[in-house]
Formats: structure tokens, sequence, C-alpha cells
């Protein structure tokens, strides 16, 4: 995994792992890479890895089966949507509509752009 500046590399993780969530990698009560398998795989420290799964436990994303390892929380994925439905509508989108009206760009361009995209 490639890490950015723009924010701490055990947050990079964190929302890896609900990427994975997202695309169905991990459903409901599935396991996770231990802690150490995670941080082998991403070649980052163990240490963090931990702040890592403890930020998605605290969030409720996943929990711990001590003994067991770390599974993914019932309704995580939905509640992973809500919160960045949430933050992209507060924070990116805002930045994005100031941009396309500087730039002359109508929903109707991007539609356009989209409807290219697919074909």
């Amino acid at each position: 995994m490639i890490f950015t500046n723009d924010k701490a590399i055990y947050i990079q993780m964190a929302d890896r792992l609900c990427d994975e969530i997202l695309a169905d990698k991990y459903k409901d009560d599935d396991r996770i890479p231990s802690v150490r398998e995670y941080a082998v795989l991403l070649e980052v420290n163990t240490n963090t890895a931990v702040k890592a799964y403890d930020e998605l436990a605290r969030a409720n994303i996943i929990y711990n089966k001590r003994g067991l390892g770390y599974f993914v929380t019932k309704g995580a994925k939905k509640q992973i949507l809500k919160e960045r439905k949430q933050a992209f509508m507060k924070e990116k989108l805002p930045e994005l509509f100031r941009q396309m009206q500087l730039l002359g760009i109508t929903l109707e361009d991007v539609k356009d752009a989209y409807d290219l995209q697919q074909t």
C-alpha cells in the first residue's frame, strides 16, 4: 500500500479495511486478518496496525473475540456507507461545486462525461 502524507498511517490502514468491507471482501461476522498479518501485508509496524484496529473497534466496525481474532461487526458496511456519505457531502461536495462553478461545468456536463466513461 502506498501511504500519503495527508493522514496518519493508522487512519489510512483503517480506511483501507473499511474499503475492503465496502467491497464485500469481508462481510458481517467474517474474520479479518490478525493485526500482525495486516501489518506484514501493508509493510508497517505492528503497533501502527494495533492503532488502526483499535480505531475501528472504537467505531464499532470490528470487534475482538478473545483468542480468535477480529471480526466485522454486524451492520458495519451500512455504518461505513452512512459515515462516508455524510463526510463526502460535508467536506468534498462543497469544494467540487465551487470548482464546477469557477470552471463553468454544469451537472449536464458531468452526466455526459460519466456516460462517455461507461461506454
